[in-house]
């Protein structure tokens, strides 16, 4: 190396040192936050208001910690804060990926270096963590429903719906009454833009859901097919934390107290019967309107697990 390449390598070192002593002076202003979230607004509308509290969360943080010139040190440190407030590691990964969109942001318009470029997430278990009712749980959740009242009649034609055809919370709430005839419900799945998937009512399900029906006043073709009992929502749309309040509630009562057991251990339920049955990998893939087959295999590594019982094996031949 010549004299001149020398000269240019340390200039270009004493360029950087200056470049990273400025940025070591500036602060996360309250204005960034606002700034970024008009700018989140624009390009992620349907999702703004879950960006907004997530970020929300990060900027309490700082303010409680005092920090106003975050380092790699203080994310990591957010991250354990998270993760003692016990949250789920998807919930803590979609945090951290606000997080790291934020400063991305705050870095390609040069107000803060980016300082979360390398943080991690948690590794999430591809295995599920919620379990499936039996028939005997089942039938304890079906029966322990009052169906001499509207909101019993409807919670029960909710969660046999739920437990026969596998429907997401969300696939409940946009179910109208136009999408339900003749043992055909059209729904609208998870990522879809319109209604273009169905499931088979049985007529089990179908009597329960009518009997339902009968005690509604407005029943037009564009009411939904469940809807509010609440005074202040009376006949609106329900939200998915209503229809899991309902399923949660509803478990409650049967005596089935886990927390392993929600509104989505409804679906695994339909699953693993199906499967239990004797359906195909293809047929319950089908059923769950799962796009990759390999999602619908889980359930079947979860069965050969439960049916491994490998453990007494041992047991048996060390004692007996």
């Amino acid at each position: 190396m010549n004299n001149l390449q020398v000269v240019e390598v340390e200039n270009y070192q004493e360029k950087e040192q200056e470049i990273i002593a400025i940025e070591d002076t500036r602060t996360v202003k309250e204005t960034y936050f606002n700034e970024w979230a008009e700018h989140t607004k624009l390009r992620a509308e349907k999702s703004f208001e879950e960006y907004k509290r997530t970020i929300k969360s990060f900027k309490d943080y700082l303010t409680m910690c005092n920090i106003e010139k975050p380092t790699e040190n203080d994310l990591l440190n957010y991250r354990e804060y998270l993760k003692a407030k016990n949250l789920q590691a998807t919930t803590i990964n979609n945090y951290i990926l606000v997080i790291k969109m934020f400063f991305k942001y705050l870095a390609e318009n040069n107000l803060y270096r980016d300082i979360a470029k390398d943080l991690k997430g948690y590794k999430v278990s591809k295995g599920f963590k919620k379990d499936y009712l039996n028939r005997e749980q089942i039938h304890s959740l079906l029966n322990s429903i009052d169906r001499n009242c509207i909101k019993g009649k409807r919670d029960y034609a909710i969660c046999l719906l739920m437990l026969t055809t596998g429907m997401r919370t969300i696939e409940i709430t946009r179910a109208k009454l136009e999408d339900y005839e003749n043992g055909i419900l059209h729904i609208q799945g998870k990522g879809r833009a319109d209604k273009s998937e169905y499931v088979k009512i049985s007529l089990q399900v179908e009597n329960a859901i009518n009997e339902y029906l009968e005690t509604r006043k407005n029943k037009s073709a564009n009411d939904y097919l469940f809807t509010s009992i609440s005074n202040h929502n009376n006949e609106q749309q329900l939200t998915t934390k209503s229809v899991s309040r309902i399923a949660k509630q509803n478990l409650i009562n049967a005596g089935l107290k886990s927390r392993r057991l929600t509104a989505h251990s409804f679906r695994h339920t339909t699953a693993t019967i199906n499967l239990k049955a004797g359906a195909t990998m293809q047929e319950t893939q089908q059923l769950l309107r799962h796009q990759n087959i390999n999602t619908t295999m889980i359930y079947s590594h979860n069965l050969e697990r439960e049916n491994n019982n490998s453990e007494q094996r041992i047991a048996n031949y060390i004692f007996n």
